[in-house]
């Protein structure tokens, strides 16, 4: 049986994916990465807001194309959308075959198997499973620490999603790390809802820098790199750790959301303004060379025109590298949806465009730092010039924060110093090799299609439920 994915919304959903995929492999099922020879595609959909579940629905419907026209005898579509809209899913989407929402995992096999589909056997005898890389960067990989979220944000339907947070055991979370390893892996970026929350409710006294700690000692992994991490959570001593340590990557995911404080407490968020100056700049004097992303809502309800004029004062004085901003849309079920959404959407476009042309400027003079450095950055791809490569500076995380554009002898994979020539497209850099620090791992075709085992309780369905 050829089992295709379709992974949309977060690094949380690829890890899923990699996981569900993994159920399929030690059951005799085959990874296709073209859909058009799948005899199962399963979409993975995101439900984070509207323009999400429009791709999920799309993706969805070019799957069922498939299956009228194609090798595909069955559609399954899973994840976040589905756990939050089942009912009206099957009744408006016949063309599916099954429906699984986040939490329902665990019956994907057994789904399958009631429809007749050839090629699913018995799981191999002490073989717990594998976890397979589908994409075409496996050196770079995305280790998912925890489940679910105990933040309150009116805006945010991901608890309804997710469920409440529960941190994987440490055991796991490293041995997991040693088999990215094994597969190639030179940059991890650790992900959760928020890693600051790492550990609170297991309380066995293991928190965030007590996994890195860990993970420094049970891998060889050069970079980890911190994504989607509140700023209540950046405690001196993990600026302790990550300014002593040079393989964690000094670059902070950090979600702000705004910048007034009456738009902050009608967002339920835990910061205020003149907490998120502090912690910026503290985080900046502890380790001098991070690099901060955050992400913005604009015309959120109540937003005035001055509330506005607080966001952008905010970030031309805090001055982040690098901000995704987004307009607000009402999401079904959360606390900000019984507000009236009294912002015009002529107006939350304006201000989208005010805060994009003033944050482009802030990027570009937080970039010209690096001009004429002498800076470390990991080899991605070939570039469509045959004489130029794809690679990414610690400033610039994987799919987010643009590329470098590098010059020399190197190959996908390999770390490099490089001397930084210039900006380039407000967001990119251009540089040339000046040493090759570590070559490329074992990240070719033979290793992208190696299955290693994983723990039980990864593939299980049970992991992180």
């Amino acid at each position: 049986m050829n089992v295709g994915f379709i992974t949309l919304g977060c690094d949380k959903n690829t890890v899923d994916s990699e996981r569900y995929l993994a159920l399929l492999t030690d059951r005799g099922a085959t990874h296709t990465p073209d859909l058009e020879e799948a005899d199962v595609i399963i979409i993975n959909t995101c439900g984070f807001i509207d323009a999400a579940k429009q791709e999920s629905i799309d993706a969805i419907l070019e799957a069922a194309r498939l299956k009228s026209g194609g090798a595909c005898r069955t559609v399954v579509a899973v994840g976040c959308m589905v756990e939050r809209h089942k009912h009206e899913l099957q009744a408006e989407l016949p063309e599916v075959d099954v429906f699984l929402g986040a939490s329902e995992m665990d019956q994907l096999v057994p789904a399958l198997e009631a429809r007749g589909l050839p090629g699913l056997r018995d799981p191999l005898a002490g073989h717990p499973g594998v976890r397979l890389y589908t994409g075409d960067l496996p050196h770079v990989r995305y280790l998912k620490v925890s489940e679910g979220c105990d933040h309150g944000c009116a805006f945010c339907a991901i608890p309804l999603m997710r469920g409440r947070h529960r941190s994987f055991a440490l055991d796991e979370i490293v041995r997991e790390a040693q088999l990215l390893e094994l597969q190639g892996a030179r940059e991890i970026n650790l992900v959760a809802q928020d890693l600051a929350h790492f550990g609170r409710d297991r309380r066995d006294g293991v928190a965030l820098p007590e996994l890195l700690e860990a993970l420094l000692a049970g891998t060889t992994v050069p970079w980890i790199r911190l994504l989607y991490l509140y700023s209540a959570g950046i405690t001196p001593r993990l600026l302790d750790l990550m300014a002593r340590e040079s393989r964690i990557v000094p670059y902070l995911d950090m979600p702000m959301q705004h910048g007034s404080d009456a738009v902050l407490q009608r967002m339920r968020r835990p910061e205020r303004s003149r907490t998120i100056r502090e912690r910026v700049a503290r985080v900046r004097e502890a380790v001098p060379e991070m690099a901060i992303r955050t992400t913005c809502i604009v015309g959120f309800p109540g937003e005035t025109a001055d509330d506005f004029a607080q966001l952008c004062d905010l970030l031309e004085d805090v001055r982040f590298e690098r901000v995704g901003a987004f307009t607000y849309s009402p999401q079904e079920g959360t606390r900000a949806a019984e507000l009236a959404d009294d912002v015009p959407m002529a107006v939350k476009l304006e201000r989208l465009e005010r805060l994009t042309e003033l944050q482009r400027a802030i990027t570009e003079e937080r970039y010209e730092r690096y001009v004429g450095r002498t800076v470390r950055a990991i080899v991605d791809r070939a570039h469509a010039d045959a004489a130029t490569w794809q690679a990414r500076l610690i400033c610039q995380a994987d799919d987010i924060d643009g590329i470098t554009y590098l010059s020399g002898s190197t190959a996908p994979g390999a770390i490099v110093e490089c001397r930084v020539d210039g900006v380039v497209d407000d967001y990119d850099f251009r540089a040339h090799v000046t040493r090759v620090v570590l070559p490329p791992g074992p990240t070719g075709p033979a290793s992208r299609s190696r299955a290693l085992p994983v723990l039980a309780g990864i593939t299980s369905g049970s992991f992180g439920r």
